[in-house]
């Protein structure tokens, strides 16, 4: 097949390395509006699952990604002025700029043609024409979704909280969270290190905190010594540095949660931030895009230039639909646990940061915090509460996620 990828993110690059170990002979071309090394944000975060995923779909990669990755076991949390340690399981971070690069020099190496600073405006643009297979890849603001806007019924819904991701020279050898209570409300940090040198800092607030504080009018310098002051503990006199290149700004935004009806239209097809997104307070948006691009080159095994690709083009937006589902549900609960903080801050710092580890439980919303942490401690202890909870999660999800589609 001819294959057209647009963006060359992470799911573009992996799903055209996976096509090319399918079938030599796909003529496969990523167009990658921006120039080579340029990404915006810092690192990204995954588990160890997703590394035996890849290592299924091309071990050469999975073991490139994995060599240049950082690994953290413990998560730290700084609650005003009291550090609290969690035991969890194994982490992952690497720099987004390291995995696009080694992405894309496997799939060159496969004779994939990449082409960097080549944007493509829209469904029509001659570089699509004659193509089997036309990728969307392009990212939250895909132009090629839009272009069809009411086929894919795109819904986005925007967080209250703002948020600013940035980068640090501290390098954290685990997850670390920092929680600070100031006159205006509160102020917190993830952060993350990616590296043997930088680290990934996300620093969220309510918005009465960001306008109370002035990072609303601040100069990108003053806000970012502000946050220093503020987490100085956490950082241990390293600077925050709001750009990864020369040029531009960090931002402050509302996180914006995209879903999508379909999936595909005729040879056209979403993947990753296009077609969905998942609340970064999961770390989970990197996995999941990548897990798109395994689905898809699935469904797409042996299909042959001139047939019909609407059955698997069907089935691989069904399938992840469904796939999705649990993380969609565990990023909405995550986010607002974070929009609601004021709820559980009143909790001593152990519980509270037992909570944080509970934020994507239905119930919690619905239970008072410290009753919520005594049944949980409980439930560790008798089998009968562990079932009844794991029995009742699910449902009350269900229920309302039903009311708010209705």
């Amino acid at each position: 097949m001819k294959i057209a990828c647009v963006g060359g993110g992470p799911a573009g690059l992996y799903f055209s390395i996976l096509m090319k170990r399918q079938d030599p002979a796909h003529e496969i071309t990523v167009y990658e509006r921006n120039p080579a090394g340029s990404t915006y944000g810092w690192g990204v975060t995954y588990w160890a699952g997703l590394l035996d995923k890849l290592r299924a779909g091309d071990p050469e990669s999975a073991e490139a990604i994995g060599e240049a990755s950082v690994t953290w076991t413990d998560g730290v949390a700084i609650v005003r002025d009291e550090r609290t340690v969690h035991r969890g399981d194994e982490g992952f971070g690497i720099g987004r700029r390291r995995m696009l690069a080694l992405l894309a020099e496997r799939a060159a190496s496969l004779g994939v043609r990449v082409e960097f600073e080549h944007g493509i405006t829209g469904p029509d643009a001659p570089e699509l024409v004659g193509a089997d297979l036309v990728v969307a890849a392009d990212g939250v603001n895909s132009v090629l979704r839009e272009a069809y806007a009411d086929h894919f019924g795109a819904e986005v819904d925007s967080g209250r909280n703002h948020y600013i991701w940035l980068g640090t020279t501290k390098v954290f050898d685990s997850f670390s969270f920092a929680f600070k209570e100031t006159e205006h409300g509160w102020i917190w940090c993830y952060a993350y290190g990616f590296s043997g040198e930088r680290s990934t800092c996300v620093v969220e607030c309510a918005p009465e905190t960001w306008t109370g504080l002035g990072l609303d009018t601040m100069s990108e310098a003053d806000g970012l010594n502000l946050m220093e002051k503020l987490f100085h503990d956490l950082l241990d006199g390293h600077p925050l540095i709001g750009r990864a290149q020369d040029d531009g700004a960090a931002q402050w935004l509302n996180f914006r949660t995209l879903t999508t009806r379909t999936w595909h239209r005729a040879n056209l097809v979403l993947l990753g931030d296009a077609a969905h997104t998942t609340h970064y307070s999961i770390g989970a948006g990197t996995t999941l895009a990548l897990e798109d691009a395994l689905a898809l080159a699935d469904v797409l095994r042996g299909h042959e230039a001139g047939r019909d690709l609407d059955a698997p083009l069907t089935r691989y937006g069904k399938r992840r639909r469904a796939e999705l589902l649990s993380a969609q549900s565990a990023a909405r609960y995550s986010a607002r646990w974070y929009e609601n903080l004021p709820r559980y801050m009143r909790l001593d710092p152990v519980q509270m940061f037992a909570l944080l580890g509970q934020r994507h439980s239905p119930l919690l919303p619905h239970i008072p915090p410290q009753l919520y942490y005594r049944i949980d401690r409980a439930a560790e202890q008798l089998e009968p509460l562990r079932r009844l909870k794991r029995w009742l999660g699910p449902r009350v999800a269900r229920t309302l996620h039903a009311r708010m589609r209705g």
